[in-house]
């Protein structure tokens, strides 16, 4: 159940960097849970006698139910980047679900359900400090997926087609630097623009758009990150910009600085 799985970026930034402040380990669901959620997180870091460290993230196309001491919550996909502030020693315990494979525990458009962070007990039967209380107590990551999952399955739902079909596409925009625009992926899914777009508001809670998009800059700032050398030209023609200046106009937007700024700073 608590096998690790594999720890690519998936936006965080500067990850090998952030590395020496925290510990991350990401962890598979169980089977049975496995059609709605994509892994299990845990965050770590003791900087005590150190200066705080904020760890910056990309956003991606999915909820995250996290637990951490008095700040408990569910939280949707950002718009930009955000920071983890880290202080002292702490830990935080989340649950990244599957592009789309929230929505069928709420049964509302994801998009208005989350328009700000909800509490975990308004959708999951369990008290939140109790919760938390668990998790801090359980004496290994496999109790604490355990608490977890248990929890989750008081509410598991019946699976839902559009689920898959949603992830399968939101995996495709990773993976296929190709598609670009939406219309690409009404094309290959043989999908209305319209139809589309319902179908991302309702299950994903962002547009198709912004998926695309966000998928381009994550991969862009993860390659930034394991390269010393750049050629800026080179990486927007290989994420399918038709310019340079596009690339970079949409990198700024989300990560705040230009990718040249973003390689230079420490």
């Amino acid at each position: 159940m608590s096998t690790n799985v594999p720890t690519p970026s998936l936006g965080i930034m500067k990850k090998q960097q952030g590395e020496r402040k925290f510990q991350l380990s990401r962890h598979a669901p169980s089977e049975d849970l496995a059609f709605f959620i994509r892994h299990y997180w845990l965050v770590s870091w003791d900087l005590t006698g150190q200066a705080p460290y904020t760890q910056h993230v990309i956003p991606n196309p999915c909820v995250n139910l996290v637990v951490e001491p008095g700040k408990s919550a569910i939280y949707g996909p950002g718009r930009e980047k955000f920071g983890q502030y880290l202080e002292g020693k702490g830990w935080v315990f989340g649950v990244k679900f599957k592009p789309g494979g929230f929505y069928p525990f709420v049964k509302q458009p994801v998009s208005t359900v989350l328009e700000r962070p909800i509490g975990i007990d308004e959708v999951f039967p369990f008290d939140v400090r109790e919760l938390e209380r668990e998790i801090w107590a359980a004496t290994d990551t496999e109790a604490q997926i355990a608490i977890v999952e248990q929890m989750i399955r008081e509410k598991l739902p019946a699976k839902d087609d559009q689920v898959a079909l949603v992830n399968e596409m939101v995996e495709r925009i990773g993976e296929d630097h190709e598609i670009t625009k939406v219309e690409m992926l009404c094309e290959r899914y043989g999908i209305h623009i319209r139809s589309l777009q319902r179908l991302f508001d309702q299950y994903v809670g962002v547009s198709p758009k912004w998926a695309i998009r966000i998928a381009r800059i994550q991969h862009a700032a993860e390659t930034v990150d394991l390269s010393r050398a750049h050629d800026w030209s080179k990486l927007s023609m290989d994420l399918g910009y038709h310019d340079q200046a596009h690339f970079i106009k949409d990198f700024k937007s989300i990560v705040g600085q230009t990718p040249e700024a973003y390689a230079k700073k420490d």
